[in-house]
């Protein structure tokens, strides 16, 4: 049987290229072609593909997002984020949120095409280097930040200081390109490590504490 694959990308030249690429492959079939990320989801619900290939940046609904949805949704599509470009913070949230495999577009259409097959099979297809970043991020937004005598993470801090300049959750979540709900939970930690209840105290220990 073959892998059923959806496509997302916002650029036409893409879609093609990545459907010209699938029809020549016996073992794949191209289910679905989509140019934002509100029809890969609905594609996602209607066919259930096996594979969805999934660019992060696109009008609308973004990948982050679409990704966020199918967690949500508990969809069993697999995915392989594919992409010009991505931070250390987008492919971590990626990977957290149970990609599979990440490739980068400059890459050769054979390596994505073994991709495809690998995650199809159960396996994880990331590439070395990019996989050193993610760990590299992770221990460096984890390592500890003193204040106060309260120990907040890096990435804590960063909110803390971000709400301190007056954002609010989806602003976050867009300026360091995370879930908005990744942000809802970090912000519980922060009230509970700092004590406070209400941004506007939150707000006045970034003032006080420098992190504005």
């Amino acid at each position: 049987m073959p892998i059923r694959i959806v496509i997302a990308d916002d650029h036409p030249i893409v879609l093609r290229g990545l459907a010209g690429l699938f029809e020549v492959e016996a073992d794949m079939a191209l289910m679905a072609s989509c140019v934002d990320g509100d029809e890969a989801l609905a594609a996602v619900r209607a066919h259930k593909p096996d594979v969805l290939v999934l660019d992060l940046k696109m009008p609308g609904m973004n990948g982050l997002q679409v990704l966020h949805e199918i967690r949500r949704e508990g969809l069993d599509t697999r995915v392989v984020v594919l992409t010009a470009e991505a931070d250390d913070d987008q492919l971590l949230e990626c990977l957290r949120l149970g990609v599979k495999g990440f490739m980068l577009k400059e890459q050769a259409s054979a390596q994505l095409v073994n991709c495809i097959r690998r995650v199809r099979a159960g396996a994880q297809c990331i590439d070395a280097q990019l996989s050193t970043r993610a760990l590299d991020t992770l221990l460096r937004n984890e390592a500890v930040v003193h204040g106060d005598a309260v120990h907040l993470t890096r990435r804590e801090a960063e909110l803390v200081r971000l709400v301190g300049r007056g954002l609010r959750n989806r602003e976050i979540a867009e300026r360091l390109s995370i879930g908005e709900g990744t942000v809802k939970a970090h912000l519980h930690n922060v009230f509970r490590k700092l004590g406070v209840e209400t941004r506007v105290a939150l707000a006045l220990y970034a003032q006080r504490n420098g992190l504005r």
